[in-house]
């Protein structure tokens, strides 16, 4: 159990959305092929991949904010001593995992609500609530990987405490 918790931990990311764009592609190849061989289309085989496209969107952020890749105005950063950098380093992440939870917060009360309306999507019917509860889920493991940095970058010197 815990070296399935171990691998869901370091490559969560990676899986998912390796997995999605292979299944993706597939899904528009096969598209594609039956419009212009068959002369006929899989209807809901678009809509599919629109859905997994935002759920790659926002899990991709949790990936980039893991490898810590987010855009950084490094080039003021750069400008400034060392604990200037350190501060501004846990400014900048006190901001940005506070914003990630409101969002992960706000959005799960809109997915909850769109789950209780029971709206379905035009070509799948699948309830629209799976499609917007990547935002929360995105959002939530954004706050989990920034909260993961966070506890790294203490236990280093880089962090002030070591």
């Amino acid at each position: 159990m815990k070296k399935l918790f171990h691998v869901l931990d370091d490559k969560f990311e990676e899986y998912f959305l390796v997995g999605t764009l292979f299944f993706s592609v597939f899904l528009i190849f096969a598209q594609v092929v039956m419009r212009y061989v068959f002369r006929n289309s899989v209807f809901w085989s678009e809509e599919l991949a629109r859905y997994l496209f935002v759920w790659q969107a926002w899990v991709a952020s949790s990936f980039a904010t893991k490898h810590s890749r987010h855009i950084n105005l490094d080039i003021v950063v750069n400008l400034c001593s060392e604990n200037v950098k350190r501060s501004l380093y846990w400014i900048a992440h006190a901001i940005w995992l506070s914003f990630a939870l409101y969002v992960t917060w706000k959005s799960a009360g809109l997915t909850s609500m769109i789950f209780t309306r029971k709206t379905v999507s035009a070509a799948m019917q699948i309830r629209m609530g799976w499609v917007y509860l990547a935002v929360p889920f995105g959002c939530a493991m954004m706050s989990f990987r920034l909260v993961q940095n966070m506890i790294a970058r203490l236990r280093t010197r880089e962090g002030g405490v070591a």
